[in-house]
């Protein structure tokens, strides 16, 4: 457990880099990427040349004898989730940080950027089971407190369901939402509430994975255990045969994920440990805007 002063520091870290991103890197790129809720009239100006003539205000153009173009502005604020998974499975990492490093690195970029729009951000931590909810709001102290749970949440449930964090999102939000889902995904059984979800909700999943996820070294004999489910086992991974088995394993969660994203018309990015997370979203905020 991290003590108060620890908890501190990592919040202003986290916060000055998150802060930084958001403002400097993401700041265009998020705006262009969400839309708001639309167009509201804001005001009546003199028509300049190039303005649109269906918004000329025949009323007001009358009254002064010369025309007037009505302006209008989107309706920017947004409600943004995340849904953030604490599983026991994201304490693992060997580059870089821990998978559940790189979700909170995410997280707070996405909670600041959120904020620097005037959208309002909030959170749904989750295992087998929702193990916290923060709701939306806007301001700068709030993304602070979602900095801080970030570092500071610890699950009860052991394991990774998707579908228990999906299901309370839906339930619990009522307005149309972006929501982000970073997880693991070593769940495979998502796929209906998935689909539930983004019919009303914006939903785009961050797959967070570690190199060693993927690909198990040739370190001969070595006992394993399974962070969720406590399971020991020797393996040999000198064999080629148990190494392939392993790579297929992810390979088919990988596979599921993508494939359940794209039926449910919802959005999967893949980041690694290690690798330049800032990169990936910038890449994802531009293609939306085009």
């Amino acid at each position: 457990m991290l003590e108060t002063a620890d908890i501190i520091k990592k919040v202003r870290l986290l916060e000055l880099r998150s802060r930084k991103l958001a403002s400097d890197v993401f700041s265009g790129e998020y705006h262009s990427a969400f839309k708001g809720k639309g167009m509201s009239f804001k005001e009546v100006r003199e028509y300049a040349a190039g303005d649109d003539i269906r918004f000329i205000d025949w009323n007001v153009s009358a009254r002064f004898g010369h025309p007037f173009s009505k302006v209008f502005e989107e309706e920017r604020e947004l409600t943004v989730m995340l849904l953030v998974d604490i599983s026991l499975s994201t304490n693992f990492g060997t580059v870089y940080a821990r998978k559940r490093d790189l979700a909170t690195e995410l997280a707070a970029v996405l909670a600041f950027s959120a904020v620097n729009n005037g959208d309002k951000i909030g959170v749904i931590f989750y295992s087998d089971k929702v193990e916290g909810y923060i709701p939306p709001k806007k301001g700068r102290q709030h993304a602070l407190y979602i900095v801080r749970q970030l570092l500071t949440k610890e699950p009860v449930g052991k394991g990774t369901e998707v579908t228990q964090a999906l299901r309370y999102f839906t339930n619990a939000t009522r307005q149309v939402s972006i929501a982000f889902v970073l997880s693991d995904f070593l769940d495979g059984v998502y796929e209906d509430a998935l689909r539930v979800a983004s019919k009303k909700h914006d939903i785009i999943g961050l797959k967070l994975y570690d190199h060693m996820d993927m690909e198990l070294p040739a370190a001969g004999l070595m006992e394993v255990q399974d962070a969720e489910t406590g399971e020991r086992r020797i393996i040999d991974s000198s064999s080629k045969y148990v190494r392939y088995q392993y790579q297929q394993e992810f390979f088919k969660a990988t596979e599921y994920a993508t494939q359940t994203f794209r039926k449910a018309g919802a959005d999967l990015l893949h980041v690694k440990t290690g690798d330049d997370y800032v990169k990936v979203l910038q890449r994802f905020f531009l293609s939306r805007h085009r």
